[in-house]
């Protein structure tokens, strides 16, 4: 029954169709999650690769759960390596500036590292909602099934998302 009523995700058209389908979703979710295509690049190939190497085990209708599951728990180092980053970012100012505006440089540094701070601060969840909803342009429902929660959680979590902003950005004011 399995083999004959089925295709099998380790069918390499399947595998190709398959990857052709959710490829550019899941790279897009994680570039959100990191803020790094490099990085959200490197991961969606990873996340690929262990679905090839497992393929036995998975079935096709849970393919997708599967990569987006290896994806999300790859980026939890990753996340917190990028904090870090941006920590010492946001403690080193660079020195090589154009002949603009001194004034508008520094305010304009100045907010691109509080809306970067405000960002990051944000709960993984939120962030990851939040930006698949604004800049990815996702519904609810389609964030609810990336992310397996709610529609519900989804509301909250970007509810929460642009509450945590607002206050941050109107302090910089």
């Amino acid at each position: 029954m399995d083999n004959t009523d089925s295709k099998s995700i380790c069918e390499e058209l399947v595998f190709s169709n398959f990857f052709k389908a959710n490829v550019k979703s899941l790279r897009n979710y994680l570039y959100y999650k990191f803020g790094n295509e490099e990085k959200a690049n490197d991961v969606t190939q990873e996340s690929f690769i262990k679905l090839w190497e497992n393929c036995k085990n998975v079935p096709i209708e849970k393919a997708k759960s599967f990569i987006y599951t290896i994806a999300n728990n790859a980026s939890l180092n990753e996340i917190a390596h990028q904090k870090v980053v941006l920590k010492y970012a946001q403690n080193n100012t660079g020195n090589d500036r154009t002949n603009l505006n001194p004034e508008f440089l520094i305010e304009e540094e100045q907010f691109k590292q509080k809306l970067e701070k405000a960002i990051a601060n944000l709960t993984e969840g939120q962030r990851t909602a939040f930006l698949l909803h604004r800049i990815e342009g996702k519904k609810y429902h389609e964030i609810a099934v990336i992310l397996d929660i709610s529609v519900k959680a989804v509301e909250k979590r970007i509810h929460g998302a642009l509450v945590s902003l607002r206050t941050e950005i109107e302090q910089f004011k």
